[in-house]
């Protein structure tokens, strides 16, 4: 199949340990060590959890613009969630904001920002993402349920007001995460409500063509304002391939509200960027017979639809907080 004219990375983090709190590494790894075996190991949880650590030490993101320039991407969403209210952090939302504006700084026009708050951070909180999305243009919202709220939280509302009044999506976990948070709110259907009380605001449910699949799809189907993204495809189980399943996730008729994501850097230790991407588009993989401009759609067009603006170099104050951090990383 042809190569679509451009590709949009619409689900991807930074990794840099200075976002992910380590109680996060941990419970990774202990699930991780747990899948290999009834009878964990002393220390190999713990060993697991630095070795995810080594991963996230791509602070400024120059490793992460390489592995895009490899597969072709010519953007990318990073989605900066918070975890300061439930797991103990060095840096501060304020900290990260900073961070991710600089970022931005350094490599302009290759990345979109959705700023993630805690709803139970209150009033304090609600500033904190208004500055993140008027000081450094960030474009979006991103929501973490299992840190322990349900998107549809009448806290939340506030957050949503603030994306409606500015046209900004909003980018929702669904599906497991580390084991140390709570997987009850991260069923998509919890959405619901939000999603009809603001219909002038666009919910992405992250992972949702992998996790609770047919949830997502009846979300989807059902409410104009909601879609699905394909992140984490990799490790989708499934009794057959991830290939089959994406095949078949495409020949539900809900196209034009599938998001290609690749959660970078979760499976960095698996596949590479270049690698995921050539997997989705080579003859005979999950995408092959799909007209070209559904692909388009799917791993650029849709997301750029949803996005607050088109890509631009930062201002002033980008600039300023990349002079604030410049020389930190190791």
């Amino acid at each position: 199949m042809s190569r679509p004219p451009m590709i949009v990375d619409g689900h991807c983090h930074l990794a840099s340990s200075r976002c992910i709190p380590r109680d996060f590494f941990v419970g990774v790894g202990q699930n991780m060590a747990r899948k290999k075996s009834a009878r964990v190991r002393p220390g190999e949880a713990e060993s697991l959890a630095r070795l995810m650590e080594l991963q996230y030490q791509d602070h400024d993101a120059d490793r992460l613009v390489r592995k895009m320039d490899e597969a072709c991407i010519a953007r990318t969403v990073l989605l900066a969630p918070d975890f300061t209210y439930v797991f103990k952090s060095h840096y501060s939302l304020e900290d990260m904001a900073a961070q991710h504006a600089a970022v931005r700084a350094r490599h302009p026009g290759r990345f979109h920002v959705f700023f993630g708050v805690d709803p139970r951070w209150g009033r304090s909180g609600h500033d904190i993402f208004e500055r993140s999305v008027d000081t450094y243009g960030f474009e979006g919202l991103k929501v973490y349920p299992p840190c322990g709220f349900s998107p549809s939280d009448e806290r939340m509302f506030p957050l949503y007001e603030i994306c409606a009044a500015r046209d900004l999506p909003v980018l929702l976990h669904t599906g497991p995460t580390t084991p140390t948070l709570d997987f009850r709110f991260a069923d998509p259907y919890l959405i619901d409500a939000a999603a009809k009380q603001f219909p002038g605001v666009n919910f992405i449910l992250a992972h949702g063509g992998v996790n609770f699949v047919e949830q997502a799809k009846l979300m989807c189907n059902y409410r104009p304002n909601v879609y699905l993204d394909i992140s984490g495809f990799p490790a989708a189980m499934t009794a057959t391939t991830w290939q089959q399943h994406l095949a078949e996730l495409f020949a539900q008729g809900i196209n034009h509200k599938i998001i290609f994501g690749t959660d970078w850097p979760v499976f960095s230790m698996k596949d590479d960027l270049s690698a995921m991407v050539s997997h989705l588009l080579e003859d005979g993989g999950p995408m092959h017979g799909l007209p070209d401009a559904v692909v388009a759609d799917i791993m650029a067009g849709t997301i750029d639809k949803l996005l607050p603006n088109p890509p631009k170099a930062e201002g002033s104050a980008g600039a300023a907080a990349a002079l604030s951090l410049e020389g930190e990383s190791p």
